[in-house]
């Protein structure tokens, strides 16, 4: 797992072609962003299919490359799926400063996934900001919430065979 985020943000971006012109915009502004240290295309060029963007990204984080992700697909849905995969990971689909805030603040999401199609580019960047400036709180109840689900996914068996 990712180490505890420091002042300044590692953020790896990832997109599938339906998410590839907010990704290209949104990456921009995030480089130029006095709180992320660095940005990480994981998709430039010619971007693979969305589930391949979206393991990538996980699996940055996961192990310890990346403090955080924004994926792009075309509704934002198939990336939080397969992010979502990656033990450990905790994506969300947002379209509302409100529930991005509690997306990190509670329940520790280190992936912010947008639709290209739904999120157009201007809501897209509000809600980075707000993405950027928000962090887990481990002080509330929430934590011992997170927790459990951490706990779960560690369990060898809690998939059906």
């Amino acid at each position: 797992m990712a180490e505890p985020l420091s002042e300044r943000l590692r953020i790896a971006v990832a997109s599938d072609a339906a998410g590839a012109l907010h990704r290209q915009a949104l990456a921009a502004d995030l480089a130029g962003h006095p709180l992320v240290e660095c940005v990480v295309d994981l998709t430039p060029g010619n971007p693979p299919p969305y589930p391949e963007a979206a393991l990538a990204a996980g699996r940055l984080i996961a192990d310890g490359g990346a403090d955080r992700a924004l994926l792009v697909c075309h509704t934002g849905l198939g990336v939080a799926v397969a992010a979502n995969k990656v033990p450990g990971i905790r994506a969300v689909t947002a379209h509302d400063p409100y529930s991005v805030e509690h997306a990190v603040r509670y329940t520790n999401a280190q992936v912010l996934c947008l639709g290209q199609a739904i999120v157009p580019l201007q809501r897209a960047r509000e809600l980075l900001a707000a993405w950027l400036v928000h962090r887990f709180d481990p002080a509330t109840s929430a934590a011992a919430k997170v927790a459990a689900i951490t706990a779960y996914e560690r369990t060898r068996d809690h998939h059906p065979a």
